[in-house]
This record gives structure tokens, sequence and C-alpha cells, in this order.
């Protein structure tokens, strides 16, 4: 009987977290995972709370408890980084991070002994590595993309300087946060615990502004200087790390710097080729051919292999010099660069020795969403699901928050704006017909 209750709560906060924008396809190795993270009780609580953010009242009036009871259940949820808190004018809000970038890596950003880190990596993997379908989910079932890349700075020429914008600068980025905290890279950690961690530094992983300082609050990131902030993007440069921010202008709450053996996000570029798991750079590389050597640096340094090197037969009608090369094994190569699946990043041009690389801006123009409930309210649309970000009983309570997420929808292009239409009308629909009923 037990065991059917333990089943039956985490079930409800499965189903909790699929009310998000951001689910989690539910599995037996998914409820082994809630287990490992939540309690029985914790995860009844969690069950219960509200989508978007909410108050230490709020809670304690969904949970039927004092808001004394309420707060100190709420402060056990942060020190296990399975809630995030901020304070706006002086009052406590908190809120239930997705599963990715949230709670999952949360758990393995710093070592713990209160859960089975190793135990919870083989989970992880194998729910995302084998099984998939929470990857593709997280990658490639909206559009518009979680997490976006940030270009190499120190690779920029001095024309594509003048004209990258401030936001596709990972160091502007951190020059304009409130705060930064740095934590370990989950995605290390992880393959450290299943015997496979690559040599790249773990003490990268970026939180900024309101989930730095909540997760610094709580133990699970500390809070850094702005100085230390750029030692990591200098040291993750060097060690050919990809830069993988929040896929907004404004405020975007981290930056991983992600190698291609142990992301999952560039696992998933591998993997899924032109189906591109994170929104790209407005650059691509160009590669001049006369000046490129063979050594094939690029290729070897490439995260998502979208370089590889051919080779260069002489002209078939010189049959003289085809013999030659034939004879003495002089066939030349040089590189190839896939555009389809190649992110311009710009790793490509920190390690070709004879300079034979250079960025080009992109064809077509990367738009990036303005800020979080921007991204949200996308993501929503494409996915079907924007009455559960605008009527969850317990989630836009206030008309000023159900105006900020039509705000967005009508600054929105026409098809955008038509689909959100007809997903409203639908759940008001819904609404009425279940309004008669009572």
């Amino acid at each position: 009987m037990g065991h059917i209750t333990t089943k039956a709560v985490h079930q409800s906060l499965e189903e909790r977290i699929n009310r998000f924008t951001q689910g989690a396809p539910a599995t037996p190795t998914l409820y082994k995972i809630l287990q490992v993270l939540f309690s029985e009780e914790e995860a009844r609580l969690v069950s219960l709370l509200p989508v978007r953010p909410f108050t230490v009242s709020k809670a304690a009036k969904v949970w039927g408890v004092g808001e004394l009871e309420a707060e100190k259940a709420l402060d056990r949820l942060c020190e296990k980084a399975l809630l995030l808190d901020a304070s706006r004018e002086g009052i406590r809000h908190f809120v239930l991070p997705p599963p990715m970038a949230g709670f999952f890596e949360f758990a393995l950003m710093r070592v713990r002994k209160d859960i089975d880190q190793k135990y919870l990596s083989e989970l992880y993997f194998q729910y995302m590595n084998v099984e998939e379908d929470f990857i593709k989910d997280l990658f490639f079932a909206s559009e518009t993309k979680l997490g976006r890349v940030f270009v190499q700075e120190p690779v920029l020429s001095g024309d594509n300087a003048l004209h990258i914008l401030d936001y596709e600068r990972a160091s502007h980025i951190l020059q304009e946060a409130e705060n930064i905290g740095l934590g370990l890279c989950y995605c290390r950690h992880k393959a450290s615990h299943l015997g496979h961690a690559c040599a790249a530094p773990w003490d990268v992983c970026l939180t900024l502004d309101d989930t730095a300082a909540s997760l610094a609050r709580h133990g699970h990131a500390r809070l850094i200087s702005l100085e230390e902030g750029m030692d990591a993007l200098e040291r993750s440069y060097a060690a050919n790390l990809v830069q993988i921010g929040e896929n907004v202008r404004e405020h975007p709450a981290f930056i991983c710097n992600c190698c291609g053996c142990c992301c999952e996000a560039l696992q998933a570029a591998r993997r899924f080729g032109p189906l591109q798991p994170v929104s790209t750079t407005g650059f691509l590389p160009k590669l001049e051919a006369g000046a490129c050597t063979g050594c094939g640096l690029c290729a070897k340094a490439c995260p998502i292999q979208a370089i590889t090197m051919e080779t260069i037969q002489p002209p078939a009608e010189d049959q003289e010099m085809r013999s030659a090369a034939d004879f003495h094994g002089l066939h030349r190569r040089r590189a190839v660069i896939d555009e389809a699946i190649c992110l311009g990043c710009g790793v490509c041009l920190r390690n070709c020795p004879s300079k034979a690389l250079r960025l080009e801006k992109r064809p077509v123009q990367i738009i990036t969403p303005v800020n979080s409930t921007h991204r949200f309210v996308l993501q929503a649309i494409e996915k079907g699901t924007l009455q559960n970000l605008i009527f969850d009983n317990q989630a836009f309570a206030s008309h000023r928050a159900m105006a900020a997420v039509l705000a967005v929808i009508l600054k929105l292009p026409p098809l955008k704006r038509a689909l959100a239409s007809q997903q409203l009308k639908s759940v008001y629909l819904d609404k009425l017909l279940a309004a008669k009923k009572d």
C-alpha cells in the first residue's frame, strides 16, 4: 500500500511538471529520478504548487497550512535546489524551475551526500541518452529553442566585432548581470560518475541574477566577481568549450560552457544532425581553400563534428600529376564545413594554425526572444500548451500577470498570434462548458 501511495504522489508531481511549457515524458526511469530528488512528502507538496512564481501566503493557502509552516517547507525545498527563491519589494517569491535547465542540473552542481549522485547520474544517462524522448522533447519539440550559442569573442575580426550585438556577447551578459554564480558543470560531474569524464574544467558553470543568488544562498553555487566570471570564460575558450546560454536577449539565467563529449545539447547536435537543438550564432565559418594545410586540427576541435577532412585529387585531365601524386602519396587534404549543422561557435578558428578560417554573417537572421516570458509564450504556442501558462488556476491569479502574457502575444507575428488565438478560443470554450456543468 505504501508503494502505491509513493507511486501516486510522484505521478502527481510528474503531472505538475508537465503542466509547464517544458515537461518530462513519463517513464519508469523518470519516476526513479523523482524518487531520488523528492521525498514522498516533498513530491506531494510540490505537485500542488503553481506553475509561475508564488508567495509564501499562496503556498500556505494551497497546502492548507499556516504561513510559518509553509515558509519552513519552502526553505527546505530551496536548500535542495528543488525551488528557487527571490525577493521583490521585500516579499519572497518562489518558483519550481523546469527539469532543464533546472532542478536536474542543480542536483549535480555541487558534491552532495544527501543523495546518491552516482545512481542519479546513471538514471540521467538512461533517461536522456538511451530513452531519448526527453531530449527530443527538450530540444526539438518547438521552433523556439531553450538555449543559444555565443560566439567565441577572441576569434572575432575587427569587422565582426563592430557588427555583433551586445546580447550576442557572453562578456556583455556577465557585465550586465546583478549576480554571477559559479558551480560545478553538471554534465562533466555526471560523466565522472559514469567513468568517462573529459579533461575540461568543471568549475565553469555560470548562473546569473536571481538564479545565481538563490543557488548561492542555499549552497549550490558561490557568488563571484565579474573578474572571476571573465576568467571562467577565458578558461572555457582555452579548453575549446562552447558557450550556451538561455535563449533570450535580456537577463538570461545561465551560461553553460559545454564540451561535445558530455553536454546533452552538443551530443544531440551530433546525433540528430540538421535538427538544431539550440539556436546558433549569427555567424558561419568560411574556408580560404588555398590557405588550408589539411592539418585537421579544426575537425578535431569541432565539438559537434561539423567539419570533416576530404582528400583533393589532382585534375582528371592531368594524368601525369595524378600518377605522381598516387606514387608519392601527395594527395592534399582540406577541411569541409557542414553549414547545415554548424553552430557558428568559432572554436575551429581558434585551432587553425594557418588562419585559413574566417567568420561571416549568416544569410538568415537569427531571431532571439526578448526575455523568459517571451520565450515561454512562444514555446507554449508552438507546443499547443498556452492554456497551461495562462489558465492554470494556481498560476496567473493576478490581472497583472495575465496582462504581461497577453502583451507578449499581441506583439507576435500574425501567424503566431493566430495560433495563440486559436488555442485561447478553445480554452475559453472549455472553461464555459465546465462552468455550465458546475
